[in-house]
């Protein structure tokens, strides 16, 4: 329902310092000046662009100070940070000091969700959240219910919670920055899709960053949903505390088995939300109405269902919604086929989880990779992919990093090292690949590594990709 109740009378002269101007900053100060709070945003940097922001914010009565964001402000209540800000940073430490509480935008979305609210269904993990949250917007969409994917994507979260526009429900994705500021959550059931190292130079270790994922679970009502093949996610919904009658349900590409969603002979099937578990299976959708049918986006697909269902949604409204659903461009997407050679963008895979998702899906393949490792080793994916490789286009600054790993454990895969960082470098790729490559095979761009050291974003990368894909298309015409 609306959540258009919230009261002003809480924040009315109330002192609050939002930390960084961005995607969260400046509506959260905006929010809560509305509220009648007394705002002053911190920011690190001091460039045009923020000055910018700065001018619009001041403007409208916001203090901003700029090129100080380690400097609490006198008589801070409460401090509203975004996300990406480390946990070890001085404003924090001056806030601990002070007894001054340290809420990320989600958790001030959550407090000041309205009595009547709409429940969120939240999904984090290292790889496939924000596919997951879109695949669970459009089942519940097709359910007939009034609902958006919000979080990291979508709606603003903030918008979503104090806006005007009425939900009966929300599908939210959360980053582990984002639980690990938001204390009070209590989703109405959760999921985590998987575990594997990722942005462990922000948490400080891997059971740091395994324990703030693992606070979606906190206070769940109906369902805490695990990757039965990630046991490391049932061991946080074993941690976690929840609320009476809460279920644990896994999803599995397998066979289900009582309270668990799987696939059986290419159908997607529900054990858990049906009246005898034991020896009764609901079919949901098959495995062809998931876009694209690669093994991680069945999973993807399956926590999606368990949520819906979780949240009362028919069969019928889950195969509905998975047909109707469409990827985000880069993950997975195919571009073309030339000569009998199938041209795939996996931009969006910039950890080696997500690469080793995507490679599982083809074989044979010519791989395209390289880029920012940022810390990442390349071994175990290597290993795991070694049978399924043709042959391997390295690029971007750390792609010493992969053909070591690829002379250690595919020594007979050949590898193309082009020794450029220039944005012209994908072009030279993609035609190394395709003559590399064989009809029947599949050129995979999953680079495994962050795009930056030779794009603006991910996005950016994929781009280069499918033009130069488009190019070689167009002169074998």
């Amino acid at each position: 329902m609306g959540s258009r109740e919230v009261s002003n009378a809480d924040w009315q002269g109330k002192r609050v310092t939002v930390a960084g101007l961005g995607v969260s900053g400046i509506p959260a100060a905006k929010v809560l000046h509305g509220l009648g709070a007394v705002v002053t945003v911190v920011n690190d940097g001091d460039d045009e662009r923020s000055r910018t922001q700065a001018a619009e914010l001041e403007a409208q009565g916001i203090a901003v100070r700029l090129g100080d964001g380690a400097t609490l402000p006198e008589s801070t209540e409460l401090v509203v940070t975004a996300p990406g800000w480390k946990p070890d940073k001085p404003l924090f430490a001056a806030a601990a000091e002070a007894g001054v509480p340290v809420w990320g935008d989600v958790e001030l979305a959550w407090r000041l969700r309205g009595p009547d609210a709409a429940p969120w269904l939240a999904v984090t993990g290292t790889n496939g959240k924000t596919t997951t949250v879109r695949m669970l917007a459009s089942i519940l969409e097709a359910a007939g219910l009034r609902t958006a994917a919000v979080g990291n994507i979508g709606v603003s979260l903030l918008d979503a919670v104090v806006g005007d526009q009425e939900y009966d429900v929300l599908a939210v994705e959360l980053s582990s920055y984002q639980l690990h500021w938001a204390p009070s959550l209590r989703a109405h059931s959760a999921a985590v899709l998987n575990l594997a190292p990722d942005h462990l130079d922000w948490h400080g270790s891997m059971a740091a960053y395994a324990a703030d994922k693992g606070r979606v679970y906190e206070g769940n009502r109906v369902a805490c949903v695990y990757n039965a093949a990630d046991p490391a996610t049932e061991d946080l919904v074993r941690e976690a505390d929840v609320e009476e009658g809460c279920r644990a349900i896994g999803f599995t590409l397998g066979t289900p088995g009582p309270s668990q969603l799987g696939v059986v002979d290419g159908i997607l099937v529900d054990r858990a939300f049906v009246a005898n578990r034991q020896k009764q299976a609901q079919e949901l959708a098959e495995v062809e109405d998931v876009d694209p049918p690669a093994p991680h986006n069945i999973a993807n697909a399956l926590a999606a269902a368990a949520l819906a269902r979780a949240f009362g949604v028919e069969p019928a409204a889950v195969r509905d919604g998975l047909r109707a659903f469409r990827p985000d461009p880069h993950r997975i997407e195919h571009v073309a086929d030339v000569a009998g050679v199938a041209y795939v963008d996996d931009s969006k895979a910039t950890n080696t989880h997500a690469a080793e998702a995507s490679l599982a899906a083809y074989d044979p393949i010519v791989w395209i990779a390289g880029g920012l490792a940022k810390g990442a080793t390349f071994d175990e994916l290597v290993t795991a992919a070694a049978g399924r490789l043709r042959g391997a286009v390295l690029i971007g600054r750390d792609r010493e990093l992969i053909r070591e790993a690829l002379a250690r454990h595919a020594p007979e895969v050949p590898v193309v090292d082009l020794d450029r960082t220039d944005t012209g470098a994908m072009s030279e790729a993609v035609r190394e690949a395709a003559r590399l490559a064989r009809p029947g095979d599949t050129v995979l761009m999953a680079p495994a590594c962050a795009s930056m050291d030779m794009f603006v974003n991910y996005n950016k990368r994929g781009e280069a990709f499918a033009d130069a894909v488009r190019a070689l298309a167009a002169e074998s015409a």
